[in-house]
C-alpha cells in the first residue's frame, strides 16, 4: 500500500510504503460500528440518577377523597402516573454500560477504518509536524496553507508547543499513536501521520 507524503504546502511530494495488513483491509462496516459504539459506551461515566416515588419531594396526603368526586381514585401525587411523580423503573448510577470487545476485534476495526481513510484519500503522511512557538495563529496558518480545516494529527511525540497551539482550535486534535481512538479517526475529515508515528502504529496493530 502506498500512502501520500505531503510537504509543507499540503502537496503530495512522493509516496510512502505502508503494510497492506493495516492500510489495505476490506471495509467491514459491522465491525467498525461495533468498535465505535463500544468505545463510546465505555467512555460513559454512568452517573445518571432518577428518583422513584419514595424519593420525589411530594406530600403523602391523599389528593381528594376516595368516593363521590367523579374522578379516578388517587392515593398520593408522587404516583408514577402523575406529572412530576416518581419513575416506575428509575435509572440508577451503578448501571454498567461497558461493552466488551476483544483486542483482535478492536485492532481489526481500527485497521479497517485506516484502510477506508486511505482509499478515500483522507489519510496522508508527513515527515514531521510542529510549530516554532505555542501560538494558535501559527498552527492555524500552517494548516490553512496545507488546505486542512478538520484534521487529526498523529505524531510520535506530542511537543508542548504543538499541544498548546492546538488546544483552542475546535477542528484539530493532536494525539500519539496509542491514543488514536476509532471515534476520532471517523470524526475528522483528514488524518495526518508522521513517519515515526507510522512505524509505531505498525508495531501496535501488527
Amino acid at each position: 500500500m502506498e500512502l501520500k507524503l505531503l510537504n509543507e504546502q499540503g502537496q503530495a511530494s512522493s509516496n510512502v510504503a505502508a503494510p497492506d495488513t493495516i492500510f489495505a483491509r476490506d471495509y467491514n462496516e459491522a465491525l467498525i460500528h461495533q468498535v465505535v459504539v463500544a468505545y463510546q459506551a465505555n467512555a460513559r461515566s454512568g452517573n445518571r440518577k432518577q428518583k422513584d416515588r419514595d424519593e420525589v419531594h411530594h406530600t403523602t396526603k391523599k389528593p381528594w377523597r376516595q368516593k363521590g368526586t367523579g374522578r379516578a381514585r388517587a392515593g398520593m401525587s408522587s404516583s408514577p402516573l402523575w406529572r412530576g411523580g416518581g419513575r416506575i423503573f428509575p435509572n440508577s448510577p451503578d448501571e454498567n454500560f461497558t461493552h466488551k470487545v476483544n483486542k483482535k476485534m478492536y485492532r481489526a476495526g481500527v485497521c479497517s477504518i485506516l484502510s477506508q481513510l486511505a482509499r478515500e484519500g483522507r489519510l496522508s503522511i508527513v515527515e514531521s509536524f510542529n510549530v516554532e512557538a505555542p501560538k494558535t495563529k501559527l498552527l492555524s496558518q500552517k494548516l490553512k496553507g496545507m488546505g486542512l480545516d478538520s484534521v487529526l494529527i498523529i505524531t510520535d511525540n506530542v511537543a508542548e508547543n504543538l499541544l498548546l497551539a492546538a488546544r483552542n482550535l475546535p477542528g484539530v486534535l493532536i494525539v500519539e499513536p496509542g491514543q488514536a481512538d476509532p471515534v476520532s479517526l471517523v470524526h475528522y475529515k483528514t488524518v495526518l501521520i508522521t513517519k515515526l508515528a507510522l512505524a509505531k502504529i505498525e508495531e501496535l496493530l501488527a
